[in-house]
């Protein structure tokens, strides 16, 4: 039977690059399209990239329960994964997998307790501060406020079905479709 699988975890874990992994290497895994109320960047193609909504359609998305999770990033703009499509690849037998924060991962909790939750955790402690500084995109102060989060997020692993460190990129992408029950490709 196809369920969703959540990945979640602390910033700087590798959440975004095993998804990159699997997307390359596993086809028949389905990514979800977040809704977002932020403008599209240069080169991001609506539908694709992300559903670009006004706050308005975003606010009516809201009250008729069509988000599984949504949050207010930044103070400013608003994502959200869309429910139907997700729901949509359930019933068709697909492979649905979305790859969030914590806090979203609590309200897909919430709304469909029968997923797979999935913790992507690191080595140790000093591995993720190494990633987190060596990415070198966020400024000293903005490095201890993510990482004083991480520190929360790391308490919250207890939530989760499974732990996965994510000590090689492509072995963790391979527990994770193992952990979904999705061929490998030959």
């Amino acid at each position: 039977m196809s369920r969703l699988t959540v990945l979640a975890g602390p910033t700087a874990v590798g959440k975004g690059t095993v998804s990159a992994r699997v997307r390359e290497a596993f086809p028949d895994v389905w990514f979800s399209v977040s809704a977002t109320t932020r403008a599209p960047r240069p080169g991001e193609v609506d539908g694709v990239h992300y559903r670009f909504v006004s706050d308005e359609q975003f606010d009516r998305m809201i009250a008729e329960g069509e988000l599984l999770e949504y949050a207010v990033v930044h103070g400013r703009n608003r994502y959200g994964t869309p429910r139907g499509p997700v729901d949509e690849q359930i019933a068709a037998g697909g492979s649905p997998l979305l790859e969030i924060d914590l806090q979203g991962a609590r309200q897909v909790r919430e709304a469909m307790p029968d997923a797979l939750f999935v913790f992507l955790a690191p080595p140790t402690w000093d591995e993720l501060v190494r990633r987190l500084v060596g990415r070198g995109t966020e400024s000293t102060v903005e490095q201890q406020r993510r990482l004083a989060t991480a520190e929360q997020e790391l308490a919250a692993e207890a939530e989760f079905d499974v732990t996965i460190v994510n000590h090689d990129v492509h072995r963790a992408a391979e527990e994770l479709v193992d952990l979904m029950g999705v061929s490998r490709p030959a």
